[in-house]
């Protein structure tokens, strides 16, 4: 059964989703820097333990996703994906402008790409599995 429609999203899912993904990429990064792989400096330069941490978060939050809500994972996936960029716009609003902090304005736009592209990637991985085992066991 073919379950990609936009009326199976759950927006609620979604945004549980993306602070699960973000939660699981921060603990993943925490204990990069606790056995001394990454360094805490922001100019650690260790991209790649990075990217897995990031990749590692968001297939974990795609997963829970997908097996609670156990339709759309695709889209499900590209929506935490998306959410990113709604958590960006809202930090910068209220944090950002409005109180002279720093912004989050020193990312080049391909490296912003390339993590909303992953962070979508590994969450569609994960949803997609976890939708899947969600409904062999509902049978």
């Amino acid at each position: 059964m073919h379950t990609e429609h936009l009326q199976n999203v759950r927006p609620t899912w979604v945004a549980f989703g993306w602070f699960l993904s973000a939660a699981a990429t921060a603990l993943a990064i925490f204990a990069l820097i606790g056995i001394g792989v990454l360094r805490p400096d922001p100019e650690g330069g260790s991209g790649g333990w990075m990217l897995l941490a990031f990749a590692a978060g968001f297939f974990l939050g795609g997963w829970f996703t997908g097996a609670r809500a156990g339709a759309a994972p695709i889209l499900h996936a590209v929506g935490i994906g998306l959410f990113s960029l709604v958590v960006w716009l809202l930090v910068n609003l209220v944090f950002g402008s409005t109180t002279g902090a720093a912004e989050w304005r020193s990312m080049p736009a391909t490296l912003t790409a390339g993590l909303l592209l992953l962070q979508m990637v590994a969450a569609a991985l994960g949803a997609r599995l976890g939708s899947r085992e969600a409904r062999v066991a509902a049978r």
